[in-house]
């Protein structure tokens, strides 16, 4: 059936009451394709399709909505049967969740779950967001060195359904440090009777509790790894982040950097109040405001000429808005690498003048162009010649400042996002 046809047919069955033939059409879902059901249904078949739905299918399907929405479903179940539903949650997930709530709900609703499980998410919940801490489970499946693979593949078994991935089993000594890892090919291709300590790597890419989430996606990145180990002091293993999360990471910072680079401040969206978005605007806006007051003062000192030469105030917005353009490009393209790589001083230069052969590359092609719709137009070579060198020259300075003013913000810790991109569009 096609989405509409499920929809459709899960409208009959709530209206009919036929929970086993709803049960038959949920059954055949994804929990992403649940929630995406749940969002195209009419409000008034909401509660009951919630209803229908076991505890298990509950966690999986909840945990694909968004946070308002999975709070709304969260009061809509009640106390007792949320808890039930928190208790199977992933923990990082959950720790996500409840820290936008006030204190008291948070305390109401981890004093009724699990006390193992509301010990975990409120240890999650002490280290600070956006960092690895927050972001790990501590659903995963360690073995001591000294077991055997047949040892190892019984545990294995026993504690499956607790491990999101199953990809790397970690190892740990008596006192709980990580010493290594054995990936699942290594079990199946080794003998039984071998120990682990024989067949794991020793050298094991980790990261610490405290350790930034973009570093974090960055290793992941960088190593290829589906789950990466999360120590505490003294090398303690305390957890495991899984690539789902980074991915998590990855969609939420592009679109920070996105609200950054059209100076729209953090954190704004749909929900924010008037005056808190403006509030988030204005500080860069204002300054924006006093440069463009230097340009028009600049501009009006050539006045004089401008009346001379009318054909020339045609060109100028089009030459500010090609060098506004291919200094945000260029701006873009550095953003990009201080997200995702180290650049170090040699990285930093070869990027310099490569982006200096781009704006000479693009000048000259777009100066001759200029030049020639001048020199036609007006019929004046003078006049072709002004404005296409002026193309060129500006061309090549916003892109180089496009590179560098990210960088000089980037090495004072401002952060590029923010300030470069309304810089150079009022600059230029």
């Amino acid at each position: 059936m096609t989405e509409n046809e499920i929809t459709l047919a899960i409208i009959q069955t709530l209206k009919e009451g036929k929970k086993k033939s709803f049960q038959d059409i949920i059954e055949e879902l994804q929990p992403y394709d649940m929630a995406q059901q749940y969002n195209h249904l009419p409000i008034k078949h909401r509660n009951k399709f919630i209803l229908y739905l076991s505890i298990e299918q509950l966690t999986s399907f909840i945990q694909e909505l968004e946070k308002e929405e999975q709070l709304d479903i969260l009061y809509k179940l009640g106390i007792e049967k949320s808890t039930k539903v928190l208790d199977l949650m992933e923990n990082d997930d959950l720790a996500s969740l409840l820290t936008d709530l006030e204190p008291e709900k948070i305390e109401e609703l981890l004093s009724e779950m699990k006390q193992e499980e509301s010990q975990v998410v409120q240890n999650l919940m002490n280290y600070p967001p956006e960092t690895a801490g927050r972001l790990m489970n501590n659903r995963f499946v360690w073995i001591p060195k000294h077991y055997t693979i047949r040892e190892a593949v019984d545990k294995l078994k026993h504690f499956a359904e607790l491990a999101e991935y199953l990809n790397y089993l970690y190892v740990i000594d008596e006192e709980k440090n990580l010493v290594g890892v054995v990936s699942y090919k290594d079990l199946l291709l080794g003998d039984l009777q071998d120990k682990i300590e024989d067949i794991m790597y020793s050298r094991v890419v980790k990261v610490d509790v405290h350790t930034d989430q973009e570093e974090v996606a960055k290793i992941i990145s960088r190593y290829d790894f589906v789950s990466i180990p999360v120590i505490e002091e003294e090398n303690k293993l305390v957890g495991v982040i899984t690539v789902d999360d980074i991915i998590d990471v990855v969609i939420q910072e592009a679109n920070e950097d996105i609200e950054k680079l059209s100076a729209s401040g953090k954190a704004i969206d749909f929900n924010t109040k008037p005056l808190v978005a403006a509030y988030r605007r204005l500080p860069w806006l204002i300054l924006l405001l006093f440069i463009g007051l230097v340009s028009g003062s600049i501009i009006d000192g050539f006045s004089a000429t401008l009346e001379k030469f009318v054909a020339l105030a045609f060109f100028m917005p089009m030459i500010a808005g090609m060098t506004g353009n291919t200094g945000t490009q260029s701006l873009a393209v550095v953003v990009r690498g201080l997200v995702s790589n180290d650049l170090d001083f040699k990285e930093v230069i070869k990027l310099i003048f490569r982006e200096l052969w781009v704006g000479i590359i693009i000048g000259i092609t777009c100066a001759i162009m200029i030049a020639i719709i001048a020199f036609v137009w007006q019929g004046s070579l003078t006049l072709g010649l002004v404005v296409g060198s002026s193309l060129l020259i500006t061309l090549i300075i916003g892109t180089l400042a496009g590179t560098i003013i990210p960088l000089i913000l980037y090495k004072f810790k401002v952060d590029p996002a923010v300030a470069s991109g309304p810089l150079i569009t009022t600059c230029f």
